[in-house]
């Protein structure tokens, strides 16, 4: 099913900015979203941002910000640290919350792809459907490194 839902020229923004850092100067990086949310708009045509639900670097709660009712998709730019190296990747992350509208769910499902296209660097993608898959660092875990990834964000698992 594909949805024909929009990207927003706003999420691409956002998207090309977290993806690639303007700058090192530390204040910049200081500065740099390491993780941004975003929805669909009320008539579910395009995927807009989350207004004021940016998060800087160093903090990574962004659990407390998902809504238990109705979906969300989360860009996370990651860094972990997997046996052999360090790493940094992108990951997309569908949020589908058990208690969601099935509707709801199905469109943000089948409107993923779409995004990813859009969106174009994505290495990893992950559905949490619990804020414990996401907030116990387990999950993204494997997904990104498997059994070698040792640490993320700088917590060793």
């Amino acid at each position: 099913v594909v949805s024909g839902v929009a990207v927003s020229d706003g999420v691409i923004k956002v998207f090309n900015h977290i993806k690639v850092p303007k700058s090192s100067m530390p204040e910049e990086v200081k500065r740099h979203k390491k993780v941004e949310l975003f929805c669909l708009s009320e008539g579910k045509k395009n995927t807009i941002l989350e207004e004021g639900k940016k998060i800087l670097v160093g903090n990574a709660t962004f659990v407390k910000m998902l809504p238990d009712k109705d979906c969300h998709y989360i860009l996370y730019d990651t860094t972990y640290e997997t046996k052999e190296s360090k790493k940094e990747d992108l990951v997309l992350i569908f949020w589908a919350p058990e208690s969601g509208p099935l509707k709801s769910k199905i469109i943000y499902a089948s409107s993923k792809d779409a995004v990813k296209k859009k969106l174009t660097g994505i290495k990893h993608e992950l559905q949490a459907n619990f804020c414990e898959e996401v907030k116990n660092h387990c999950t993204p875990a494997e997904k990104l490194g498997g059994s070698a990834t040792i640490s993320l964000e700088g917590k060793p698992l």
